[in-house]
Formats: C-alpha cells, structure tokens, sequence
C-alpha cells in the first residue's frame, strides 16, 4: 500500500501484486454534470482512461474487485474543468515576464520592474505585462516619460492587462520607429489600431494593431524559452484543476511546439487550439483537414477572428461615443470585409469559426456576417461563437439563439471591470453588459472561461464570480447587477459540460458518464453545496487526464 498525503486528509491506493486494469474512486459524492445521473458515490476507469461506470461505492466496488482503488473518503469528485477561452503560450510568458497585475500606480510598476531587471542581461528588452490603468489614480494612460527615468537606456515594453494596449519607453520607440513603414510622429494611424499621441508624438502607449509597431523589434524568444513558456503554462492549469483549454489564436509555429510535447507525451491536460485568424494555420486546416493528434489531447479544428478591440483601453467598438470619451467610438481590429472573408474561407473547410466582440458594435456586426456567410446552415449544429459577447444591444439578444451562436463568457472580466465600466457605458448600455442571465434566459449556451493570462488561470476564480459576482474581497454588497448572477449548478456547467459542446467534444469529455474521458478533479469541498463566497477557496486535491493523475497536492 502507498499513501499520498494530502494535508488534514490523504488519498490511498491499493495496488495488488498485479497492476488491476482497472480503477474506481470512492468519494462522499461525484458531480457528474451528466442529467442522467447528475451524482454518484463512485466512478470505474479502464487502463485506457474510459469511464466504464458510475454508481454507488458498493455497487462498483462489488463489480470490479480486483481494481485499483482511490479512496477520496469526504471529498468531492467534479468533472475535469475546461476553460473555454485561454491562451496558453501567452500564459508561459506571462509566467517569464515581469508581472504588473494589481499594481497600484505608476510608482509600483516601476519598482517592479527595477527588481526583475536584476535577473536580465545588459542588453536585454525587459518585458513585462499586466499593467491597469484604471487601477491607479487619475486612470489615465501612462506614457514613455513615465518609464524612461528609471530605463533611460534599456528598452521596455509593457503589455496592458488586456493584451490591447502596450506600454513603451523612449528606447523601445526609437527601435520601433527605427522599423515602422511610417513615421510615428504626425497623425498617421496603422489600420485597426491607434498610436496615442501628445503634441503630434507618440506618448509611448499603442492600442491594439498599433502594437506591432513595438513587437515587430522585440526580439524573439528561442526555442528553450518557448518550450519552457509551454512547460509552465500547462502546470499552472492542472495545478489549478483545469483538465483543457480552448486556446484562443494558436499559430503554426506554437502548434508545432504543441505536437513536440503531446509525442512526448509532455502534455498534462487537453489543448483544443484555434488557429490565429486568416493565416497559415487556418490554411492547414483547409489543405490538409482539420487536426486531431493521436493520442487525444491536442486538436486544431476552428479559428479564432477579431472584430474589435477592448472596453478597457477604449478599443472595444461601440454603436455611440464612449460615455467617458465624447468622438470616440472604439476600434474595428480587422475591416470588415476581410473578417467576413476569412469566415467564409472557415466555413468551406469545415472549420468551426470564434470571433472576439466585445462592444456592442463589434457583436452586431459579427452577428451580421455570421447570418450572411451561414444562410440556411444557421439552423444546423455550426457552434460558431462569439468571444466575450461583453456588450450587447438588447435587441441583439433574441439573434444569438435564433443564429445558434455559442456565447463564450469570461465571469472574472465582469468583477476586474466593475468599478469602471459604467464610466465607459453610461447607465443605459450597462445593462446589457456581462449579461449572462439575460443570454441563457434569451436560450444561449454559455461557454465559461478566464481569457488567461488576461485573468487569472484560476478557475475557481470564475465559479466564484459566475456565482456571486463580487471581488475577491466581497465586494459590492450582494453582487454587481447581481440580477445576472449564476447560480453554482450553472457556472459549473460552464466550465465542464457546456465548455466541452461548445468545441464539440461532448461526446468525450466534459461529463463523468460511461464511454467518457476520465478526465476529472478531487476536491475537498462540495462546490454545489457551500456559499458561493468560499468558491475561489476550493482546495484541488488532484487532477486526473484520461485516469492518470497529472496533479497532486502536497
């Protein structure tokens, strides 16, 4: 017998002299997200990692008595959590950057940086990334003044929370300009995105396609930075209970990585990845068919578009001015054309097609291509989806459902953009703003996830603003718009069941039923049963891909 200790409780297996092909785990109850038998006390696993049978602990215990057995006495077993909205490589270099979330002002990032420049070359970029600045005082953009005291050689480039928005300094603007097919300074503005600007010259902050200005001069990561990025981003998720990742903008190269480590049998949990728009993974697809590795947990079948930019850099398309910014309307990322091209493209290979929307603008012209380039096949089961679905137009509700569009919701976006997006808003268009009540009450399958490393990674971050819609700290009282809370049943849903229809992988993960993936969590809580205020609390015992254990607590 080996005992794993598990802090205040402890998992035990008994293994015989022969290896059993068989295992089943015992626990006080077994979420199934299945409705035909929603809870159990066990569940059976063959050598392969197919759930074979769910029930009592008498009843399997008694069925399979030579099995290996894992003893989850007074614990929880819940279906493998899957974020439906993640992006992975970003993630591992988030884990290699200097982190900026949760600064404070200006005067903390700095300090921030100073300190993890002490790890970097002379002549490296510091890289950093996570900065708000609705979190600092006066919550206006920085800019490269700001930076260039402390950096006046080295250059720095810092990435908005979002991913919409970086922050440079005098040094990286000179390489950046060194390289731009135009000159910065002047009122040109690269198409998609926006160069912020102070008396004709750049201040230092780009706004999404105006990004590519910097990144087009930051040098490259090598090989082993990429495999380490990719090594840390998957512990991260099994570490946190997730089982797989709708990974949102997938290139050729990462892609490639991915297969590297899924034949060598590196890859922890599973990795649904779409391709980063009109490009040349989108054109494998086409060429050669959509791609499923085999050994099951790494597949390329959709592509991920963009319509617009985000609400907090003021980049998200709005429909009228931002309330805070008379003139100013938000940004198309891509001309809407080539967007409605690139989704007919999609879906004359067979590729599932999600495209990011987030102002009200954006979701409606979206929702508009989607009704053109699907015709008739909008009554079919496409599952093409909308990424964010962050502000929509009341009237536009009803179409989700009528168009069978997904939409894929990140609950954390709600409670970091609370105490600001009223400001951007106003008190009318709030309204149909995170709405996740008003789209399931509208008959729209919620696809929930974090939009990693944007958020946290944590998805229990997510039940617990799905459920409570407050912070981390119990703020507001009652919840924000609390009318459009979740309850706990729903949320889980979110991230198990309905993530898993949402890229079509129903039929193999995303419940705990026979035929399935043993793809599952231990936890020491029920999640369905405490408050909903202890949810981002939930202690992970382990977490279990294709009935191997690929996490265990200490």
């Amino acid at each position: 017998m080996r005992r794993l200790a598990w802090g205040m409780g402890s998992l035990v297996v008994w293994a015989g002299a022969v290896q059993a092909q068989v295992q089943v785990v015992t626990a006080a109850r077994v979420h199934t997200s299945d409705p035909a038998r929603p809870v159990a006390e066990a569940m059976a696993w063959d050598a392969q990692g197919r759930i074979l049978a769910v029930g009592s602990a008498r009843e399997l215990q008694q069925r399979y008595l030579d099995a290996k057995r894992v003893d989850a006495s007074g614990k929880t077993v819940i279906p493998g959590l899957i974020d439906a909205h993640g992006h992975v490589m970003g993630l591992g270099y988030a884990l290699m950057r200097a982190d900026l979330v949760d600064a404070r002002d200006k005067d903390e990032v700095i300090a921030r940086l100073r300190a993890f420049e002490k790890q970097l070359p002379p002549n490296a970029w510091l890289l950093g990334g996570g900065w708000d600045q609705n979190d600092w005082p006066g919550k206006t953009f920085p800019s490269a003044a700001d930076l260039d005291a402390a950096f006046p050689e080295r250059p720095v480039w810092l990435e908005r929370v979002d991913g919409h928005a970086g922050w440079a300094n005098s040094a990286a603007l000179r390489a950046a300009a060194a390289k731009a097919p135009r000159p910065l300074d002047g009122d040109w503005q690269p198409e998609g995105g926006r160069i912020e600007r102070v008396d004709g010259r750049p201040s230092g902050v780009f706004i999404d396609a105006a990004m590519a200005l910097v990144n087009a001069v930051v040098p490259a990561p090598d090989a082993t930075y990429r495999r380490q990025a990719l090594e840390k981003a998957t512990q991260a998720a099994v570490r946190n209970g997730l089982t797989g990742v709708h990974d949102m903008g997938v290139s050729h190269a990462d892609l490639a990585l991915m297969k590297q480590f899924a034949d060598e049998g590196r890859l922890p949990l599973r990795i649904e990845a779409y391709a980063d728009g009109d490009s040349d993974a989108l054109d494998d697809l086409c060429s050669t068919g959509l791609y499923r590795h085999a050994g099951g947990r790494l597949q390329m079948r959709g592509v991920k578009l963009y319509a617009d930019g985000a609400l907090g850099s003021r980049g998200a398309a709005l429909l009228e001015d931002y309330s805070d910014d008379p003139g100013n309307r938000g940004l198309l990322v891509t001309e809407p054309a080539a967007l409605e091209s690139a989704m007919r493209k999609a879906r004359g290979c067979g590729v599932q097609v999600a495209t990011h929307a987030i102002g009200d603008r954006g979701n409606r012209l979206v929702l508009d291509a989607y009704q053109r380039v699907l015709g008739d096949a909008a009554k079919t089961d496409h599952r093409w989806r909308i990424e964010h679905a962050q502000v929509v137009a009341p009237e536009e509700f009803p179409r989700f459902a009528a168009l069978g569009v997904i939409a894929s919701m990140q609950p954390t976006h709600a409670t970091s953009d609370m105490p600001w997006a009223q400001d951007r808003l106003g008190p009318v268009r709030i309204t149909g703003a995170y709405a996740w009540q008003r789209l399931q009450g509208s008959g729209v399958k919620l696809a929930l996830g974090s939009d990693f490393p944007v958020e946290s990674v944590d998805p229990r971050r997510g039940l617990h603003a799905a459920v409570t819609r407050q912070d981390a700290h119990g703020h507001p009282d009652g919840g924000w718009r609390a009318e459009e809370r979740l309850s706990a049943t729903e949320a889980l849903r979110g991230f198990t069941a309905d993530a898993a229809w949402a890229a079509h992988d129903e039929a193999s993960v995303g419940r705990l039923a026979p035929g399935l993936r043993a793809d599952f969590v231990i936890l020491d809580e029920d999640p369905l049963a405490i408050p909903g205020e202890q949810l981002d609390d939930l202690h992970v015992r382990s977490t279990w891909v294709d009935g191997k254990a690929v996490y265990e607590a200490e």
